[in-house]
C-alpha cells in the first residue's frame, strides 16, 4: 500500500488519506515553510547517450518460475499471492541499484532536475535530522517518523547541510519513478518489470522467503540491511548500517545481484494493483506479464533499511508496495534492466 497526503493548510501536518506503509507519497504535501514550486518537467532529459550502462548488465536466462507467495507471514491485501507459474524471456539486469556516483554522471551529462528538487522537498526519516531541522519539518500524520524536509534531494539526503560526498557507492535516493525513467532513457536501459525483478531477486531459489533461503539470519549472520532494534525509536545497527549501505554490501544472491531486499525500495515498471493478476482482463497472461494498463501508483519491491518485522515485513522477495510516480523519499532508489541481446 502507499500513503497519499494532502497539503496542510498553513503550518500543519500532511494528512494521510489511505493506509500508510513504508514510504509517504507526495500528492501535493509540502513542508511547513513555503518553497518555490516550479512545474515538474516530465520530459526525458536527453536521448540515450550511455549505452555502456546496458553492456554492464548481467544476463539472465528467464524461463519458468513461481511468482508470489501464500506465506502466512505475508500481506494478502498487497496481492502477494496466489503463487503462480510465470514464463519470462531472457533479459539483463544490473547487479546493484544505481549509485550516487552514477546518478551524478547522468545529471552532469543531461542537466536533469529531479522532482524532489522541482517540488522543493522530499521525505526524510526524522531520526536522521538535526533537532532544528526536524522542528520545522512537518510530520506525516499516520507515519510521524517521516518528515517533509525542504531542500532534501538526492544531493542532500538529510536536507540542507548534508551531502553524498562520502556515499558515492551508496544507492541514489530521493528519486521518483519519473526520475528513474529519465535515467533509463539516457543510459539505454529500462526499469525491470515486477516479474523480472522478483525472478532476479530470487537468485534461482524456488519459493524461498529471502534471496538466500528461508531464515532471516542464518547462523546469526545479517545478510541484508533492515532495521534492528525497536522501530522507530532504536536502531541498534546490528547489521552494520543505520541508513543506506554501499550497493555491494552483503553477499550477492545466486544470480550475482546485491541487496535485492533491504537497503532501498526499488521502482519497477508496472502500475500497481493488488488484484489485477487474479481478476483483471488478460490475467491469464503468464508470459512476460506487464501488470495493469494504468493506475495511480507504481510498484516498488525489496523493502528498505527502515523495514522492521513489527510493522513492515516487506523485505521478503515476494513482498510488494507502491507509491505515486512523482513521490520520493530517503529510502527509495532503483536498478535498471534491458532486453537480452
Amino acid at each position: 500500500m502507499f500513503l497519499r497526503s494532502r497539503p496542510p493548510t498553513g503550518r500543519g501536518t500532511p494528512v494521510a488519506t489511505t493506509k500508510p506503509c513504508c514510504t509517504p507519497g507526495r500528492d501535493g504535501a509540502a513542508p511547513a515553510a513555503p518553497v518555490a514550486r516550479a512545474p515538474v518537467a516530465l520530459a526525458l532529459a536527453a536521448p540515450p547517450r550511455a549505452p555502456r550502462v546496458a553492456r554492464q548488465l548481467t544476463g539472465l536466462p528467464g524461463g519458468r518460475f513461481l511468482m508470489g507467495t501464500d506465506d502466512r507471514t505475508g500481506y494478502p491485501a498487497d496481492g502477494e499471492g496466489p503463487v503462480r507459474a510465470v514464463e519470462l524471456s531472457p533479459f539483463r539486469i544490473a547487479t546493484t541499484t544505481v549509485t550516487n556516483a552514477a546518478f551524478a554522471t547522468f545529471v552532469k551529462a543531461t542537466g536533469h532536475r529531479t522532482e524532489a528538487e522541482s517540488f522543493g522537498f522530499s521525505y526524510v526519516f526524522e531520526g536522521f535530522l538535526e533537532p532544528g531541522l526536524a522542528a520545522v519539518s512537518p510530520a506525516v500524520a499516520a507515519v510521524p517518523w517521516w518528515r517533509a524536509v525542504a531542500g532534501a534531494s538526492w544531493r542532500a539526503p538529510e536536507g540542507p547541510g548534508s551531502s553524498v560526498t562520502d556515499r558515492q557507492n551508496h544507492p541514489v535516493v530521493h528519486v521518483s519513478w519519473h526520475d528513474a525513467q529519465a535515467y533509463c532513457a539516457w543510459s539505454g536501459t529500462r526499469l525491470p518489470t515486477e516479474a523480472e525483478w522478483e525472478y532476479a531477486a530470487r537468485g534461482g531459489l524456488e519459493q524461498a522467503r529471502y534471496p538466500w533461503g528461508d531464515e532471516l539470519t542464518p547462523g546469526g549472520r545479517h545478510l541484508c540491511n533492515i532495521w534492528q532494534g525497536v522501530f522507530p525509536t532504536l536502531n541498534t545497527a546490528a547489521d552494520g548500517h543505520r541508513g543506506t549501505a554501499p550497493v555491494t554490501a552483503f553477499r550477492p544472491n545466486g544470480f550475482g545481484l546485491h541487496n535485492t531486499v533491504g537497503n532501498v525500495w526499488e521502482w519497477c515498471a508496472d502500475w500497481f494493483s493488488a488484484d489485477f493478476h487474479r481478476t483483471g482482463p488478460g490475467r491469464e497472461r503468464r508470459r512476460d506479464p506487464l501488470g495493469p494498463p494504468d493506475g495511480t501508483a507504481r510498484v516498488m519491491r525489496g523493502g528498505s533499511h527502515m523495514c522492521h518485522e513489527s510493522y513492515c515485513n516487506r523485505y521478503r522477495v515476494a513482498a510488494r508496495s507502491s507509491n505515486t510516480p512523482d513521490s520520493s523519499a530517503g529510502n527509495i532508489g532503483f536498478r535498471v534492466a534491458a532486453d537480452a541481446g
